[in-house]
């Protein structure tokens, strides 16, 4: 089994070849440079690493959002790309599960976040489903971050909170989950491309064109949003 794991959903690209056991070569870095302009140059090097050529594929696993617009259609469109040329199987699964995956060893409920600026986020809740899945068990959504710290809070349990914009939450998060908010260390608020390739391992493939983007677009979101701005302006 040869996988070529793709995320270029977020600020950090990340690609990865695996062989079902082990990670054969990755790449992850965060740069101004556009993903469309190192993506492809990326695979290549990876592939030379590798001594590989496309050819020796077995699979293709994308991460297919949330997050940037132009990052997962990027991501999407060369994952589907590479498979349909080479006739292999594409899998496509959550950016925010892919985040996740960095927690399941652990008891708590993991929650994955993004931020999609005015203070709404990309986020749902997940646990261990086994050693290498995550289940989702409240839904992802785009959603203003106070509105979903005091729905997890009803929860009363404790939360691991995984994000590369943390820093952007932290205060918030603990002012209102005080003791019951984790934090793990900086390592594990990146998306692994290793990781998303031995989650795709396993699970059944999708056709490869009716994979599509997972955008979670605002529109309770947004709205509620509005809303409070109008409220404010009112006082």
């Amino acid at each position: 089994m040869s996988i070529l794991a793709i995320d270029t959903s977020n600020e950090t690209l990340g690609v990865a070849i695996h062989d079902g056991a082990k990670t054969i070569a990755a790449y992850i870095a965060n740069s101004k440079t556009k993903h469309s302009k190192r993506l492809m140059p990326v695979i290549n090097q990876l592939m030379q690493d590798a001594n590989m050529t496309p050819q020796d594929l077995t699979r293709i696993v994308v991460a297919k959002g949330p997050g940037s617009y132009t990052g997962v259609r990027i991501g999407l469109s060369t994952a589907k790309m590479m498979a349909w040329t080479l006739q292999i199987p594409v899998i496509g699964i959550s950016s925010l599960e892919t985040l996740a995956l960095h927690a399941i060893t652990q008891p708590e409920l993991i929650c994955p976040f993004f931020d999609a600026r005015r203070g709404l986020v990309y986020t749902g809740l997940y646990q261990r489903r086994d050693a290498h899945q995550a289940k989702l068990i409240k839904d992802e959504q785009n959603v203003l971050m106070e509105d979903w710290l005091y729905e997890l809070r009803e929860l009363n349990q404790s939360i691991l909170f995984l994000s590369p914009d943390l820093a952007l939450y932290r205060d918030l998060i603990q002012s209102i989950l005080g003791e019951k908010a984790i934090f793990p260390m900086e390592p594990f608020h990146h998306p692994s491309p290793a990781l998303l390739a031995v989650a795709g391992s396993e699970r059944a493939e999708d056709p490869v064109h009716q994979l599509t983007p997972n955008y979670l677009r605002l529109v309770e979101a947004e709205a509620k949003w509005l809303a409070k701005q109008k409220e404010h302006s009112n006082e």
